[in-house]
């Protein structure tokens, strides 16, 4: 799945510079490539500390995530990937939606090396994401936002 989608979003993002833009098809070519996913979406940093919504699909998100809270904020603070199998496990989730049971949160660096958002997916399913689904959507990133 992920090869085919990667080349998908290479495609329509050729030559495009603008990340909110990118974010924008990414989260909707991401949200439609896979039925676990119930919200696909991205929180930018905005300021120090400070996530806001941006591009997603799905039903409504959280307007703002501090670093210091929730799945997003860990991925924000630590820089690292958040795979969490049972959202209601996670000390500090913080429960957008109540029909979320999992989630999986990727840090969003630019070609400077600075994060600039997190990629956010929840699935209403229990366990729904692997290893493979963070190394595939993570290299997806890398490629539109790193290169």
């Amino acid at each position: 799945m992920y090869e085919d989608l990667s080349k998908t979003i290479a495609v329509l993002t050729e030559g495009e510079t603008d990340e909110v833009a990118l974010m924008a098809t990414l989260a909707c070519e991401v949200f439609h490539a896979d039925d676990r996913f119930d919200w696909v979406g991205f929180y930018r940093v905005t300021e120090p500390d400070l996530l806001k919504i941006g591009p997603y699909q799905g039903g409504h998100g959280c307007l703002q995530i501090p670093f210091s809270r929730g799945v997003c904020g860990a991925a924000a603070r630590t820089g690292e990937v958040q795979l969490v199998d049972d959202v209601d496990a996670f000390p500090g989730h913080i429960a957008c939606a109540s029909s979320t049971r999992s989630e999986l949160v990727l840090p969003v660096w630019n070609k400077a090396g600075q994060l600039i958002a997190v990629f956010d997916i929840d699935s209403d399913q229990p366990n729904a994401f692997t290893d493979q689904d963070a190394e595939g959507l993570e290299a997806i990133l890398n490629g539109v936002f790193s290169s």
